[in-house]
């Protein structure tokens, strides 16, 4: 963990304070050391700060976005947290390999396999990605669901503060199953973590991922 984080995310957590209300009591049930992968969902920006803040003094690493490097304010941010940065329009192997290797240190992993911001928080397909690297590392898997941040820059305006909500589901691993991993064996499993995922949402947020009745 970086020295400057001891300092950054207690003040980044005092500022959400200020502009939220944050039920954070399920993050207690994060293991306080790694290694291991925590997968959320991603609807906005909030939820990095949130997480990272939140989570401290755990040492998370995040994958991020390489484009976030080009926001002067935010690049401070990821560097201070050490953030992995990740070209999400190709297989990138120096962001896979980075992650291996935070893992290997016993590191917390922290991941997205939505790749995208929803916007109003419901869950979109996962890629496939997620599956490589539990796969390769063999470490455990926590969900860690969120929901509330969609109305943040709405309640901003109206100058309320915005519910934000934890969700905090039961570590597990994958197993792998016999010959060769295929492409769609990866997609369904990367389906069956995003669906401990949706589980612990509100129905409403579970987009692909809801039930089928």
């Amino acid at each position: 963990m970086r020295y400057g984080s001891r300092f950054v995310s207690p003040l980044v957590k005092a500022a959400l304070k200020v502009l939220c209300r944050v039920d954070s009591r399920e993050l207690e049930r994060v293991p306080e050391k790694g290694p291991f992968i925590v997968v959320t969902n991603h609807i906005n920006f909030l939820e990095v700060p949130m997480l990272y803040a939140f989570l401290y003094p755990r040492d998370v690493v995040g994958l991020v976005k390489v484009e976030t490097w080009k926001n002067p304010l935010i690049k401070v941010l990821a560097d201070t947290w050490s953030a992995i940065p990740l070209d999400r329009n190709s297989t990138d192997l120096n962001a896979m390999r980075s992650a291996l290797s935070a893992l290997k240190r016993g590191k917390i992993l922290a991941i997205a396999p939505e790749g995208t911001r929803s916007g109003d928080g419901r869950m979109a397909r996962a890629h496939a990605g997620v599956v490589a690297i539990a796969m390769r590392s063999g470490v455990p898997i926590v969900p860690v669901a969120h929901f509330g941040g969609e109305r943040f820059w709405d309640n901003l305006r109206s100058l309320k503060k915005t519910p934000f909500h934890f969700r905090v589901g039961e570590p597990f691993t994958l197993s792998r199953p016999e010959g060769r991993l295929t492409k769609a064996m990866r997609q369904e499993m990367a389906d069956e973590i995003m669906r401990r995922l949706a589980a612990l949402l509100p129905e409403r947020y579970r987009g692909v991922y809801a039930e089928k009745r």
